[in-house]
């Protein structure tokens, strides 16, 4: 890289470490500016599998609940075969 300077359009000149550093900044506000999106990203998914299994524990329970029920409201009723339960 050299150091000489570098005219811009409106007469200025730039010396070779400040068109580098530029650069440099540059690619650390891309990177940020990536890293910010892929957090986006990542949070998302991270909640929508929360809420996924969330879901799948409230039917967990539901079906709980409802084995219970009917253990208790069938206790005298005893299961029939399955040869018995099958039409001929």
């Amino acid at each position: 890289m050299t150091t000489e300077p570098t005219h811009k359009g409106n007469g200025e000149q730039l010396s070779g470490a400040e068109i580098g550093k530029d650069a440099v900044q540059s690619t650390i506000e891309a990177a940020a500016s990536t890293v910010g999106e892929v957090a986006t990203i990542v949070t998302a998914a991270v909640r929508d599998i929360a809420t996924a299994i969330g879901g799948l524990a409230t039917e967990v329970f539901e079906i709980r609940e409802a084995s219970r029920k009917a253990a208790e409201d069938g206790v005298d009723v005893p299961i029939p075969a399955v040869e018995d339960q099958l039409e001929d």
